[in-house]
């Protein structure tokens, strides 16, 4: 399955979209688009998969994801009600002329390194969730400025952490459609038992040539993808759950404690018991 090419809902009297999604029209599949994308999360929780990474997502949280960038935001419940802020924007929005001019130059190295996905922290994120929602409501050239000054806050004070290794490109059709059927497969069935024969079925190649394919598309190992996709999964049963880690451990797609413990320990340097004790001191704090 091909990730969803995603049209916009442009109107005659705009350039680029700013609009509110929420349950259940925030429920967008695994997608991409010629568009940048700016998304401000209000409500809601869950894993968040750009590129070949595997994350989490909660409300104040803010992504800038490059231009055919794959990527899917998945709430934590079925029942849970989630809303973003969604600003999307062609490249060219300005016009060639324009953004090749010399003054624009930083801003186009911006739009290169958002091809990795990026996350914004610290005050930068303080300071993009009043303009983003300004951005919804603001009119004619205002909306125009507003968005350059978002573009201008991130490129000045870089607070962000780059989060896919993937390297995004014109690929081969039919090399694209297999990494997108492996990513689609695993966003699905990570919970469950995941053999490397299966994800190699699925792909059309043997385990041998699909692992060195896997390595050479995404910069990381299947297994380390997998391991990483299960462990955002657990992180958000530790924050938000009382279940028990064992629990915590089949229902992420382990079979072992000792294993479980030994890659959760090898993405977030720690365990999930003290994972847990630190989210809840915070909780305490706040």
């Amino acid at each position: 399955m091909k990730p969803l090419i995603e049209k916009l809902p442009f109107t005659e009297d705009t350039s680029f979209v700013t609009k509110t999604f929420q349950t259940p029209n925030f429920e967008v599949p695994w997608h991409q688009h010629v568009e940048l994308e700016l998304i401000l999360f209000t409500r809601g929780d869950g894993l968040s998969f750009i590129g070949n990474y595997a994350g989490e997502f909660q409300p104040d949280d803010i992504f800038f994801i490059g231009k055919n960038v794959p990527h899917t935001f998945q709430k934590r419940r079925e029942n849970m009600i989630t809303s973003a802020v969604v600003v999307q924007f062609r490249e060219d929005l300005w016009g060639q002329e324009f953004i090749s001019l010399p003054e624009f130059r930083e801003i186009k190295e911006l739009f290169e390194i958002s091809l990795q996905g990026l996350q914004l922290y610290g005050e930068t994120k303080y300071l993009l969730k009043q303009r983003i929602r300004d951005l919804e409501h603001l009119k004619g050239f205002k909306r125009f400025i507003k968005l350059f000054e978002c573009l201008q806050l991130i490129n000045e004070k870089k607070e962000y952490v780059t989060l896919s290794t993937q390297e995004v490109k014109l690929a081969n059709p039919k090399d694209k459609e297999r990494i997108d059927n492996v990513f689609r497969y695993t966003i699905e069935s990570f919970r469950q038992r995941v053999t490397l024969a299966e994800v190699a079925g699925i792909a059309g190649m043997s385990v041998q040539a699909f692992c060195s394919y896997f390595k050479k598309s995404t910069k990381k190992t299947y297994i380390d993808f997998l391991n990483e996709v299960r462990v955002g999964y657990a992180c958000k049963l530790l924050i938000d759950t009382d279940m028990s880690v064992i629990n915590i451990c089949y229902e992420s797609g382990y079979n072992t404690l000792a294993n479980f413990n030994k890659q959760f320990r090898k993405v977030k340097q720690t365990t999930p018991s003290t994972y847990r004790k630190i989210f809840a001191a915070r909780n305490v704090a706040s």
